[in-house]
């Protein structure tokens, strides 16, 4: 589906956890591109959901453990993206995506 996605001269975005990501990267190898946005530390992550008061505690917690587990598939990814200011990880992925596209 893919291929045919891209003989129409397409791109196709996939957004997926990072499980997903390291699938589709084995699967199309440097036909795609994969990155990892990642927060400045764990700590600042814990910061930022306490902060939105949109969570309990224990959903903190949970998003934190699964945030720290997969942060050690980051190397597996071509890129990773601080997002350390918002605006700044924006436009260096739109960035490395431009050049993705136009090499």
């Amino acid at each position: 589906m893919v291929e045919r996605i891209w003989a129409d001269g397409w791109i196709v975005v996939f957004y997926v956890y990072v499980v997903g990501g390291v699938n589709i990267k084995r699967i199309f190898d440097d036909k795609a591109l994969s990155l990892f946005i990642m927060p400045p530390s764990i700590e600042e992550l814990r910061k930022r959901l306490v902060g939105r008061a949109t969570d309990s505690e224990e959903a903190i917690d949970r998003r934190v453990a699964k945030a720290e587990s997969e942060i050690e598939y980051a190397p597996q990814f071509d890129k990773i993206i601080v997002n350390d200011n918002l605006e700044a990880a924006l436009i260096e992925s739109e960035k490395v995506i431009a050049d993705f596209i136009d090499k």
